[in-house]
């Protein structure tokens, strides 16, 4: 790794007090960088000075030939050019080379997500297996419930601490990207899922005598903090058996979140608040699910569509 951008990748952990996630990515994007820099020039003795637009667009070509996607090319685009701004910054460059390539052209795309009808059974579902008081089950209803009544992340959701979530106030305190925190409010149901939860996890954990984890909020059967694993599998067992042949996910639960909200007349500005998105383009997406959901109503409904 080259020592520029060692110091570049500290800086962002320890001064800009980056995600981990984050630091890992702008380190694998970098390397890669660095390698095609080593080839492109064939030497060792090449400078980020010299890096012009017709370097950067051979490094785009290489991603593309590698079979590297468009949204993964426009990431670690974006991450050459905060390199370069960090170095301009330092008086290391004097140009960002980064800046004249434009980013790759993104596919438009519409996110999966779950009508009422399909939110019903699954909820339906989840809460006749709950009825039997088996831990797993309550949990389970629990880990559902709170992914469709906050729209938080897979990572924020596993990651969520007991003192995150206030019962009483029916909110939740959230880490999300960039460590930038957020208050979500929580619904009825998931509330009553969630006091049955804890009541099922504190029974659990005095089985164990002292052997669970005690400050992580959503346990395994072990007693340790769930995995993010354990989460995918757990939600993507459900939604496979609502709809099979959807593709849908885990995500599909926080874009559900966010057409439902929308389609009952929320405001944009309050949705991306929820969400936690840095910029409002980004939750703009939904909007085009509810026109598109629109539209359908319209083709089946009208006579003369």
């Amino acid at each position: 790794m080259h020592s520029d951008v060692e110091e570049y990748l500290r800086h962002l952990a320890k001064e800009r007090d980056v995600s981990p996630n984050t630091v890992i990515a702008y380190d694998r994007d970098l390397r890669a960088f660095v390698e095609f820099l080593g080839d492109y020039y064939g030497t060792e003795a090449w400078t980020w000075g010299e890096v012009d637009r017709l370097a950067m667009r051979g490094f785009l070509a290489s991603l593309s030939r590698r079979g590297v996607g468009k949204r993964t090319m426009s990431r670690t685009l974006s991450g050459v050019r905060s390199f370069y701004r960090w170095m301009h910054r330092n008086e290391m460059v004097e140009t960002n080379p980064a800046k004249a390539v434009g980013a790759p052209k993104l596919e438009k795309y519409l996110p999966g997500y779950l009508d009422r009808a399909q939110i019903d059974l699954l909820f339906q579902m989840a809460e006749t297996r709950a009825m039997e008081g088996k831990f797993i089950d309550v949990r389970n209803l629990a880990v559902l419930e709170l992914f469709y009544s906050t729209g938080m992340r897979l990572s924020e959701l596993q990651g969520l601490s007991r003192g995150d979530l206030d019962l009483v106030s029916q909110q939740v305190k959230v880490r999300g990207k960039g460590r930038k925190q957020r208050i979500i409010p929580v619904g009825d149901h998931a509330m009553l899922a969630l006091r049955n939860y804890e009541s099922r996890r504190d029974e659990m954990l005095q089985a164990l005598a002292g052997k669970g984890d005690r400050s992580a909020y959503f346990l395994a059967r072990t007693g340790a903090r769930i995995g993010v694993r354990m989460v995918q599998k757990l939600v993507s067992a459900f939604l496979s058996e609502i709809d099979e042949d959807a593709g849908l996910s885990v995500h599909s639960l926080r874009h559900t979140f966010a057409t439902h909200l929308l389609d009952n007349g929320a405001d944009l500005r309050a949705v991306q608040e929820l969400l936690g998105h840095a910029s409002i383009s980004t939750t703009q997406i939904y909007t085009h699910t509810s026109v598109e959901r629109l539209k359908q109503v319209y083709q089946n409904a009208h006579p003369r569509a």
